[in-house]
């Protein structure tokens, strides 16, 4: 890279770097200061702006406000007090941060719920909310009716609809609730940042959801760090299809918009068909994403407004280098801003320069001012591996490790973990460099080049060992996502009879193009020995959680065994290729009958 090049790169890296900070730099664990007095000063500056717009009807800030300050008296009537949480299980509405906004001006919590839950996982995030009070809506209703057998206290149900049996209306109940604000010095008395504000539930991709718990200290780092990262303006129309019970859309892109007196543009939910004409009816300038979203995108046919549109920027986490390239070269968007960070912990990281590929940067001459690392691990053992002097040791260059986050008192790395105090230690890695410190383990595995610039490789649990090598499922999805037919890739590893290890296996959604016989010299060519998938899965579709994450426990619980789905399976025969498993073959294979 040229010598001008690098140094507009640290200038943007530095500009970025330093609105962020400036914007967060007055955030403390015992501020008064709370994430709805944010809120209400951008009310009062912005008041006649609109906020959010959805399905055709726009709010100005300052009918949010009203919104909220219905909710903030409903809770108040309801004898709910300080501390008290309140479980919020409703897809993306026009009132949805309106709900938990309110109720934050009285020192209540909301347990931002996914509204694609059922059964036992839905009772489950009920019980662990503790909540006594859960607000639903038409859709979300019958899902809570199914599950109140299964609750371990008597939680009322306040429907925005149509009610029945001891269902309560909440539409009736907040038109005779005040739109004017609660009293701050009565509301909110004693209420300080490290209060919880919020509860926001792990994915649930390896099994039952966590509670994380949001302070308001950490929902200001959120939702002021991105008015800070993305540079927004009061002009910026942010597209936000991501559900809000989670942070990426519910906390980064409200922040990135409201915060800083722009406009969003919400969607129930994500639709590749309706993107390109909503983003270019609606004038958006910026759009959020996660994962596969974007990917979705790249698969569709080429749409006549793809480049039609004002996108200057568009922000997010788990946008894969290939369809980096895509998004800025075939759709022409302004910019990419991706960021890390753990819903639960402590470690945040923005690519405030654009390098393809990369999480986030730590240069050299700042280390000493973040409180990431990135330590040697033990993919057996899943742990971080410590050195003669019972220390845990950085990563070289290019070498592969943990990431971890240093525990400290001030806003920034603070660390709040989730509702359950067993599940928060267990984040906890103490004696890492010094005795008596404390970092919080992300669980995922990153490199680090020379310049700083650090690459996500893996959830912990999903690299696995074969053949004696680390296998970064990522980075072996990445590979396949290269072949013509192929639309999705998951990746996991699988035991195989007695041997050591696991195999790789990829689960598939292709399309016409699709060649197995083709794949098979694909792999070979592309990948060491080592990192090929043994066995193949085709499906219809991946199933993902409500943030796009794809699900892997069933998959990984199903094996190569045809006894356990119908869909077609496929054994890398080291003679013949991928051939179909049948269950003769299976049992064939798990009896070591093949030099795998």
């Amino acid at each position: 890279m040229r010598l001008s090049q690098k140094i507009r790169r640290e200038v943007r890296f530095l500009k970025g770097l330093s609105r962020t900070l400036k914007r967060v730099k007055s955030i403390a664990p015992d501020s008064v200061n709370l994430i709805c007095d944010d809120l209400e000063a951008a009310v009062d500056k912005y008041g006649d702006r609109p906020a959010i717009t959805f399905e055709g009807k726009t709010v100005s800030y300052a009918e949010l406000d009203a919104i909220a300050n219905r909710y903030a008296h409903w809770a108040k009537g309801q004898g709910l007090t300080r501390g008290q949480t309140v479980a919020l299980f409703m897809p993306n509405r026009l009132e949805y941060l309106a709900i938990w906004y309110g109720l934050t001006k009285v020192g209540v919590a909301t347990a931002l719920i996914n509204n694609q839950l059922t059964g036992a996982a839905l009772a489950h995030c009920l019980n662990i909310s503790q909540a006594l009070h859960c607000i639903v809506d038409p859709e979300t209703s019958p899902c809570f009716e199914d599950v109140k057998g299964q609750l371990e206290r008597h939680v009322q149900q306040w429907v925005l609809g149509p009610v029945h049996d001891d269902q309560r209306d909440l539409v009736k109940a907040l038109k005779s609730c005040s739109q004017l604000r609660p009293d701050r010095l009565t509301a909110r008395d004693g209420i300080t940042a490290k209060d919880t504000a919020l509860f926001i539930f792990t994915s649930g991709t390896t099994g039952l959801p966590k509670a994380a718990r949001i302070t308001h200290m950490r929902a200001q780092l959120y939702m002021r760090g991105f008015a800070g990262s993305t540079g927004a303006k009061e002009t910026d129309r942010i597209y936000v299809t991501l559900p809000l019970y989670h942070a990426t859309g519910g906390l980064c892109a409200m922040g990135a918009g409201l915060l800083n007196g722009g406009s969003i543009v919400l969607r129930k939910k994500f639709s590749a068909t309706h993107f390109w004409p909503d983003v270019v009816t609606e004038n958006c300038t910026m759009f959020v994403y996660i994962g596969e979203l974007c990917r979705y995108l790249a698969n569709q046919p080429e749409h006549e407004l793809e480049r039609a549109h004002k996108l200057r920027l568009i922000f997010g986490n788990g946008l894969r280098p290939d369809v980096w390239d895509t998004m800025l070269d075939r759709f022409k968007v302004g910019g990419v801003l991706e960021f890390y960070g753990a819903t639960e912990g402590n470690v945040s990281l923005f690519n405030f320069d654009g390098k393809r590929g990369a999480i986030g940067r730590v240069p050299g001459y700042l280390k000493k001012k973040f409180n990431i690392r990135i330590v040697k691990f033990d993919v057996e053992e899943e742990m971080p591996v410590r050195g003669a002097n019972g220390c845990c040791v950085e990563v070289a260059p290019g070498e592969v490790g943990e990431c971890i986050g240093h525990i400290g008192s001030d806003a920034r790395s603070n660390y709040t973990g989730y509702a359950d105090k067993a599940a928060t230690e267990k984040k906890v890695l103490r004696d890492v460099f010094e005795k008596g410190d404390a970092w919080f383990r992300t669980g995922d595995l990153m490199k680090i080049d020379g310049d700083g610039y650090i690459y996500f490789v893996d959830r912990i649990g999903d690299t696995f060992r074969w053949k004696g090598e680390n296998v970064a499922t990522s980075e072996v999805a990445e590979r396949i996502a290269g072949f013509p037919g192929v639309l999705e890739v998951n990746v996991y590893g699988v035991k195989v009879g007695d041997l050591d290890g696991k195999a790789g296996m990829a689960s598939l959604v292709t399309d016409d193009e699709f060649d197995l016989e083709g794949f098979g010299k694909h792999v070979d060519e592309h990948m060491p020995g080592y990192a090929r998938p043994v066995f193949v899965r085709l499906q219809k579709a991946i199933e993902t959680t409500g943030t796009f994450k794809y699900r892997k426990i069933d998959l990984v619980n199903d094996g190569f065994d045809p006894a356990k789905t119908k869909d077609p399976l496929y054994f890398r025969d080291p003679a013949n290729g991928y051939v179909k498993i049948t269950k003769a073959l299976h049992a064939k294979i798990e009896s070591g009958a093949f030099k795998l």
